[in-house]
């Protein structure tokens, strides 16, 4: 029976070294996704997981962690997972932009 912890041991450190990493794969893959009837304005699909999200100023605030099936955009600051809505997100120059201040963001 010891002789097989070792076997054990090695395929369960093997499993786990798998599966965050096709997790991670799936979440990156994500965009944004229209619901059929919906309008959304028309910079909307270009707000994909992974982009640096921008303020007016200009100033980056923080990379967008996920997209909502309505758009929205999910960020991560200061540890919180936080939700930057739909309707203040458009794009200026390639960039991801926010009409909302990251203060307001961390006040939602």
């Amino acid at each position: 029976m010891t002789k097989y912890v070792p076997l054990a041991l090695l395929a369960t450190v093997a499993t786990l070294a798998i599966i965050p990493q096709a997790v991670f794969a799936a979440e990156a893959n994500q965009q944004v996704r229209e619901p059929a009837g919906s309008v959304s304005a028309p910079s909307a699909n270009s707000v994909t997981v992974g982009k640096m999200l921008y303020g007016l100023d200009g100033h980056r605030i923080t990379s967008i962690y996920r997209v909502a099936a309505n758009g929205d955009a999910q960020i991560i600051i200061d540890g919180r997972l936080l939700t930057v809505p739909a309707a203040s997100l458009s794009t200026s120059t390639g960039k991801v932009v926010t009409s909302l201040t990251k203060t307001e963001i961390n006040h939602r």
